[in-house]
């Protein structure tokens, strides 16, 4: 039976997702073409690609090795991809760009504004996400990132420091900081930086709430839930905050604008780069909480 490209990658979301549904989502057909597609094509190889548990599809043998043969093809198209998207010369197409969701509103959006003036030809698909997503298989072109050391095998520039400080109402006296009620960012969040910051100056009960969003985070302080840190670029233009503390130097990190060594010299890759770094540059001191 001859195999293209769609049946590896077909065989090698199902095992990513652990089941027909979540796969049939992912590649954007119903359940039970799904599962007609999988009958199908275990018919036609005569093997079980799959064990069927109640826990989830499970690999056999030759299902592993197709997933294993998808792998490299999926890794093979996107350098592939990348290489060729990379020797474009002219500034336009579409552009995948990465940001934290707390950048959206009145931060990015007039940057974006003035890049699509300014490049109208470039088309911008923007993805908001606390995750850091993997720009090495291309889930996107141009990452803004803040991050202690985000480069890895990537590259970029680094466009200013990010301070972090401790908030509270602006209409609220407060006394003693450990003993108010605190909001604090989940442990997965920054590599748990902020959960052992709290660890070290406020008791474990006073920990009313955690979350695992900034733009959560800033809402919870600003709903009177409690204190807590937040990026100092965010919340001192907030007018219902207020600093309880200078800038913490555990909690900051810098802020970066990244892409794939491949990608580099691609046109609308090099002037959204570009038009970041002079848009950042005179809100430095806002980022570093000065």
């Amino acid at each position: 039976m001859p195999l293209s490209w769609d049946e590896f990658r077909f065989v090698k979301a199902v095992a990513d997702r652990g089941g027909l549904t979540a796969a049939a989502a992912q590649l954007g057909i119903n359940h039970s073409t799904a599962f007609r597609r999988l009958t199908a094509l275990e018919a036609g190889l005569g093997v079980q690609l799959f064990d069927r548990l109640r826990t989830g599809y499970v690999p056999t043998a030759c299902g592993q090795a197709m997933i294993e043969a998808a792998t490299r093809i999926e890794a093979d198209v996107t350098r592939f991809e990348r290489a060729a998207a990379g020797r474009g010369d002219t500034p336009s197409g579409e552009l995948r760009v990465t940001a934290p969701a707390g950048f959206a509103a009145d931060l990015l959006m007039p940057i974006l504004a003035a890049f699509g003036a300014r490049y109208p030809d470039i088309r911008i698909a923007l993805i908001l996400s606390e995750e850091a997503l993997n720009l090495s298989r291309r889930d996107a072109d141009v990452a803004i990132r803040v991050s202690r050391d985000p480069r890895g095998t990537l590259v970029g520039r680094r466009l200013a420091a990010v301070a972090w400080a401790v908030y509270g109402l602006a209409d609220r006296a407060y006394g003693d900081l450990a003993a108010e009620d605190w909001i604090s960012p989940d442990p997965s969040v920054a590599g748990g930086s902020f959960t052992r910051f709290l660890a070290a100056r406020v008791p474990a009960d006073r920990v009313r709430l955690r979350i695992n969003t900034v733009t959560g985070l800033d809402a919870a302080v600003s709903a009177g839930l409690g204190i807590g840190p937040l990026p100092c670029f965010a919340a001192d233009a907030n007018p219902a905050l207020r600093r309880l503390s200078g800038p913490h130097p555990e909690l900051g990190a810098d802020l970066w604008v990244l892409t794939h060594p491949d990608l580099r010299h691609a046109a609308r890759v090099r002037v959204f780069m570009e038009h970041c770094a002079e848009a950042m540059l005179p809100l430095r001191p806002r980022f570093e909480g000065r």
